[in-house]
């Protein structure tokens, strides 16, 4: 049957629809209310789509379809063949890093607890993820000190075996063991463990508490002093993981940041007001991201995966499948599960801390890989002999015929590091001398990085043409340094100009290079100008100091300190002047600006 028979022919009950290619490839799965109405919508010539939307459309060539009996049904049934065929055009979460869980296998007679680094849906029960993984670790090695359940793998029960290390440390009730430790015994202990790993600490201890006194009232006085120590312990992790309020709810909070076709989403788990985990996911894909459609996937498939569901769900904006979402969590929890849109308050405040965690996460993860590519494809246009980390860039300013000055300036990993800028007043060259000032100016720093010690650039730039690039290859090849690569860009043809190569080198106009190129090299040129008039400007200004009778070097440099512009000392009264100058030199400053 053809495209648009199927189409046609659609019911109108809830259900799952499937886009295929021409290959017969799954590209994208979707739930709907109304499988008719939703299906054909994609295809109404007076709708217009995003960029995504619009790619998808092109490529479907067929369209199959499941019926379900209502909308929650449709939800669970979409996002198991999302998770099962990874369509192309389908909001994939993936984890940044394969963080451990705790899995209890409450399923078991006599359950077990232990790391993994996969949840699966087999009936058991997982906590985390732990971040960083040691936490998993050290939470073992305190649940088997404190609450004695078991770690082996032994049967119990089928045959007779002997008992582990984990028994003899008293680490382990030993259940294989018979006649040491009842069934109900064991289970209070894999229930207590529950509550702990679920972070509801205050129930817990209030039952340990309960159990510590009917101990000590029986008189079993070592085992109410080890109920009294696992208190202890429950306390003290209590103060350590409270935050800055307290609340019984169990909250989920989704925090996330777009750009693109990027994201990265940050999940913190928050269990009466103590934060127990912590998860990260990232999207990369070459197609713009919807956002309605990104938050209901990450919430989807979220939960489809972690086996408990918070009563409260804390997200950074409504969406239209919200209500039917809280329906599908609800049935899931075996109660009313609300998801909230913060607007003030304190939860609010706590969203907004973890979308910036979100929104940081994301310029560490694609921000540095994008200027790693960059630097790479700049190796590559510059036929570099590594990847240029640091780059140090050279100016010279000589506006007018006088105060030649020099700047440098540092890009380092793709981005400006002032604190390593550097400015140069031209001690050796006369007049209007750009190669002779670059030379100077070379040597100078690079003679000093060898005095100290210092790690040497990985390429120096220079602004000028072949005359600065060979000044700059002359001054390093002076100091015997062999290893820094050296190039010119020259401002008007933007050409430029490689060590060792006797063409230069034209890149393509608006490519990602050159404009990294431009960017560095504009900077040189601003740093250079603004010291260049500061000097100039210093020099006028003594020059014009200069000539009032009585005020001397001494004197010039107090009034030039204290008062940074000649407006201000032309503009400053006797008595303003005197406590630096004395009163006869201050009434000499007074008469002169005011003849003039």
């Amino acid at each position: 049957m053809a495209l648009e028979d199927k189409l046609e022919n659609l019911p109108s009950q809830p259900g799952v629809y499937i886009f295929k290619d021409r290959r017969g490839r799954i590209i994208y799965v979707g739930k709907a209310k109304s499988l008719r109405h939703r299906a054909r919508s994609y295809f109404q010539l007076s709708k217009s789509f995003n960029i995504k939307t619009e790619t998808l459309v092109r490529e479907i060539a067929d369209i199959d379809y499941i019926v379900t009996d209502n909308d929650i049904e449709a939800v669970i049934l979409e996002n198991s063949i999302i998770k099962k065929e990874k369509p192309r055009f389908n909001v994939m979460l993936r984890d940044d890093k394969n963080f451990p869980y705790l899995k209890l296998t409450i399923s078991e007679e006599y359950p077990r607890l232990y790391l993994v680094r996969r949840v699966l849906s087999d009936g058991a029960l997982y906590y985390g993820p732990f971040i960083p993984a040691s936490l998993a670790r050290r939470t073992i090695r305190l649940i088997s000190r404190h609450f004695l359940i078991r770690r082996c793998r032994y049967p119990i029960g089928k045959k007779k075996v002997s008992p582990c290390i984990d028994l003899q440390i008293h680490r382990c009730l030993g259940p294989c063991v018979p006649g040491l430790a009842t069934r109900e015994e064991y289970q209070a202990a894999v229930k207590d463990v529950q509550l702990f790993l679920e972070g509801k600490t205050a129930e817990l201890m209030r039952s340990l508490r309960q159990k510590m006194e009917r101990a000590a009232a029986r008189e079993q006085f070592e085992q109410a002093a080890y109920y009294r120590d696992t208190l202890h312990t429950l306390e003290e992790l209590s103060l350590k993981q409270k935050i800055a309020f307290t609340t019984l709810a169990e909250e989920d909070f989704f925090g996330y940041h777009i750009e693109g076709n990027q994201a990265v989403l940050q999940v913190f788990n928050l269990r009466q007001g103590v934060v127990v985990g912590r998860k990260e996911y990232y999207w990369d894909e070459p197609l713009p991201i919807d956002e309605e459609e990104f938050i209901t996937a990450m919430v989807k498939q979220y939960y489809h995966s972690d086996q408990y569901v918070a009563h409260r769900i804390y997200l950074q904006r409504d969406f239209e499948d919200s209500r039917l979402l809280e329906d599908w969590l609800s049935q899931k929890r075996g109660n009313r599960v609300n998801i909230v849109v913060p607007k003030r308050g304190r939860k609010a405040q706590l969203l907004q801390l973890i979308i910036e965690n979100a929104r940081l996460s994301f310029n560490n993860k694609f921000k540095s890989e994008a200027t790693e590519r960059l630097l790479i494809a700049l190796q590559e246009a510059l036929h570099l002999d590594k990847v240029p980390q640091r780059i140090e860039a050279f100016d010279i300013s000589n506006i007018g015929a006088g105060d030649m000055v020099g700047s440098m300036v540092v890009w380092e990993k793709g981005a400006p590091k002032p604190s390593d800028y550097r400015k140069f007043k031209i001690k050796t060259v006369l007049g209007p001398d750009d190669i002779g000032s670059m030379t100077e100016v070379i040597k100078r720093r690079y003679e000093r990085l060898l005095k100290e010690k210092k790690n040497l650039p990985d390429l120096v730039l220079v602004d000028g043409g072949k005359g600065q690039l060979g000044a700059a290859v002359k001054s390093l090849a002076s100091l015997g340094i062999q290893e820094v690569s050296v190039a010119a860009i020259a401002k008007r043809e933007e050409t430029l100009y490689l060590q060792g190569r006797a063409k230069p080198v034209k890149l393509e106009e608006g490519s990602s290079v050159l404009r990294l190129l431009q960017q560095v090299r504009n900077e040189a040129h601003r740093f250079a100008i603004t010291f260049h008039r500061r000097v100039r400007t210093g020099r006028l200004l003594a020059s014009e100091l200069e000539q009032v009778p009585g005020i001397g070097e001494k004197r010039k440099n107090l009034l030039l300190s204290h008062f940074k512009s000649l407006d201000r000392i032309r503009a400053a009264s006797e008595d303003e002047l005197t406590p630096l100058i004395g009163r006869r030199a201050a009434r000499e400053v007074v008469d002169h600006f005011s003849s003039q």
